[in-house]
């Protein structure tokens, strides 16, 4: 069910003519009025690869990020009302005797409350992402915390202002907890050892600062890298000073540290010094790195640091400092500006303007205009599923828009 657009009103779009063989009558179930459907992203997306025509523009929807973000702490439940809707994200390596077992007891316990979203277990563990009231938000974060395996774990939590931000529950056992190529139950997740160091979130600031300051004086000495563990879309909408745009549109087939040759563009840890570099890691919530961190470990790489809770507890911890932009989130809301968030200040303080000359950040895909509200669009054809940056103007100019498609896909008609 991945990549449904999502319509905060205006009138359904036609339907539009598959690009490929697939089944037409998969097609006419899933993506028919495939604009009127919310959109549960999984975290990747589908490269253009020629089928990102003119036929998918004529489907494009906007899909608005919020402006009313807030990050708090589980003991913070008092400041909710019962039927006020969240939003809670978590995980924990652990070991799972029988996690079918774990799936089923689960299960029973959501089974009489309001729960969306995307619950995942096996024998390294648990990741969740899930929305909905607060009591019954919290009342699952409480029966956790009675299971001594889950009693450490960080939840975070945030606003959901408009109901549910997943549009159902999927609560199952997964082979790979995250999505990686080749899977990852092979990985010494539960080595604390084998994963990166967690930086608490001021710890993270201090690093960061610590290595401008280096930056700044030349000193070769020691040597930092600050790698974004996520994918380039993400990046577009919000990132740390400093970090290289990710060349990935999809966790899955992430590479960083892997490549043969010395150096690779695309690639920030290609040729580094293995035992000598600093290799500070962060994503959204921390998955991704402690699981790609575990990868870099066996590649050699000695010095690794993680984000403790990702970019959403250093946001909620220490504000958008050295940070730019907003937060990519993967439900409906798409993306979450930083805590205290004022257009006039953010746009002036956070160095968008000056930043996005010479980036994709904040820009426009079709026009290349800048933008200072940074809406996401995703394309409706499941054959492109591209998800992207558009100004208003563009996508009410259909003739312009159709002739950067084709000057960048390369797909003609």
């Amino acid at each position: 069910m991945r990549g449904w657009a999502v319509v905060f009103g205006g009138p359904t779009l036609a339907p539009y003519t598959p690009t490929t063989n697939r089944s037409a009558k998969v097609l006419r179930n899933r993506s028919r009025y495939r604009a009127s459907l919310p959109l549960p992203f999984s975290g990747c997306q589908v490269k253009p690869h020629g089928l990102f025509t003119w036929q998918c523009k004529k489907t494009l929807n906007c899909a608005l990020s919020s402006s009313e973000p807030s990050w708090v702490d589980v003991d913070e439940s008092r400041d909710f009302g019962d039927d006020e809707f969240i939003v809670v994200n978590f995980y924990r390596f652990v070991f799972i005797k029988n996690p079918e077992e774990e799936v089923s007891k689960h299960l029973a316990f959501l089974q009489d409350r309001d729960i969306h979203g995307r619950i995942y277990l096996n024998e390294q563990g648990i990741n969740a992402q899930y929305s909905g009231p607060s009591k019954d938000a919290f009342a699952y974060v409480k029966w956790l915390k009675e299971d001594h395996r889950f009693s450490g774990i960080l939840f975070q939590v945030s606003v959901a202002s408009k109901g549910h931000a997943f549009p159902r529950l999927k609560l199952r056992y997964k082979p790979s907890l995250v999505q990686l190529e080749g899977g990852i139950s092979h990985l010494p997740l539960l080595d604390p050892s084998m994963r990166a160091t967690p930086l608490t979130p001021s710890q993270w600031r201090n690093r960061l600062e610590s290595v401008n300051k280096l930056d700044n004086a030349s000193d070769l000495t020691t040597k930092s890298v600050l790698l974004d563990v996520r994918n380039g879309y993400e990046w577009d909408v919000g990132h740390f000073r400093g970090a290289q745009r990710p060349d990935v549109g999809c966790f899955r087939s992430t590479s960083f540290g892997l490549s043969k040759s010395e150096v690779i563009a695309s690639d920030p840890l290609a040729g580094v010094d293995k035992e000598r570099t600093d290799i500070l890691m962060y994503c959204t919530g921390g998955i991704r790195c402690d699981v790609y961190s575990a990868i870099l470990r066996q590649r050699g790489f000695k010095n690794l640091y993680t984000l403790k809770g990702g970019v959403s507890h250093f946001l909620k911890s220490e504000g958008p400092l050295e940070w730019v932009g907003n937060l990519f989130v993967f439900d409906s809301r798409l993306s979450l500006p930083p805590p205290g968030y004022k257009a006039e200040v953010m746009t002036e303080s956070s160095g968008i303007e000056e930043h996005s000359k010479s980036s994709s950040f904040a820009r426009c895909y079709t026009c290349g205009s800048q933008l200072f509200e940074l809406r996401h669009r995703n394309c409706a054809n499941l054959d492109c599923n591209l998800l992207f940056l558009q100004s208003f103007a563009s996508l009410g100019d259909s003739w312009s828009v159709r002739e950067v498609v084709m000057e960048k896909t390369g797909v003609f008609g």
